[in-house]
């Protein structure tokens, strides 16, 4: 008697890669899935926390893919050297614009020109702050390639030549992009439907309607004397609706100030008026 063969969860599809092999190894992808693409000096760093819980499974079962892109074999001589001093002077090195462009342009193959259905980002502290919306943008698209960078930055003209966009995840500096990286795959990947599961925990958290996201319990009902507010227990789905909008609304305006004048100004409210929050 024949085994069955399993059942398909969608066309697989397959992309270039400078070793063959590739093609044979790794998590199924689906065709269409949204892709990763990230120009590092430490590939063996991803997937990293994205291998695990529910992005890890997506990962597994070809709902999005990761193709990390080692920067290494596209450097310069003997050594493979991918920096060099910086021009005019000063501490640490700058990777260099041809080595970086050429990883680029083996990233680029296959990939939309159109720089909305495919970004090409630079994690960088000088760039655009990260926010919901514009991981909501990034989920929409293809896919995307990201650069992570080391030691002192990156040429600016290989920044120019190739349109990337730069992105910041908070005002501070790592020492390298691939933690960064990881951020914003994060905050993208979730967003792809079926990856959570459940899609609509997503339209209440933080940020998702302009307002910080509301507090949460669970059981037990009663611990350490503190108890779970009753009207979360009452079974009155308005009125439970209500207190989590006020909630939401006075952590807001607590707790990022900026959100809240924002989010008035949207909805026509006064953001000094006293109000019972």
């Amino acid at each position: 008697m024949t085994e069955k063969p399993a059942k398909s969860h969608g066309r697989l599809a397959t992309s270039v890669s400078i070793k063959p092999r590739d093609l044979m190894e790794g998590p199924p992808r689906l065709k269409g899935a949204w892709c990763a693409k990230i120009v590092t000096l430490f590939p063996e760093a991803f997937p990293g926390t994205l291998g695990l819980s529910l992005t890890g499974k997506a990962l597994q079962d070809g709902l999005w893919a990761l193709e990390p892109i080692d920067l290494r074999p596209f450097g310069q001589g003997k050594h493979r050297n991918v920096d060099d001093n910086p021009a005019g002077g000063g501490a640490g090195m700058v990777l260099r614009a041809d080595v970086v462009a050429a990883a680029l342009e083996q990233a680029a193959i296959g990939t939309p020109a159109d720089r909305e259905q495919w970004p090409v980002i630079y994690m960088s502290p000088r760039g655009r702050p990260l926010t919901q919306a514009m991981a909501q943008d990034f989920a929409k698209a293809e896919g995307m390639t990201i650069l992570c960078g080391r030691f002192e930055g990156v040429d600016e003209r290989v920044l120019q030549q190739f349109g990337v966009q730069e992105v910041s995840i908070g005002d501070f500096v790592l020492t390298g992009g691939e933690i960064a990286a990881q951020v914003l795959i994060d905050a993208t990947v979730r967003l792809i439907p079926r990856v959570l599961g459940n899609q609509a925990s997503t339209e209440e958290e933080s940020f998702s309607n302009g307002l910080l996201e509301h507090p949460q319990y669970t059981r037990p009902t009663v611990w350490e004397g503190r108890a779970i507010p009753e009207i979360l227990l009452s079974g009155h789905h308005a009125k439970i609706a209500d207190w989590r909008r006020t909630m939401a609304e006075r952590l807001t305006k607590e707790r990022r100030p900026d959100l809240w004048r924002a989010w008035c100004a949207q909805h026509m409210r006064d953001p000094d008026e006293d109000q019972e929050l």
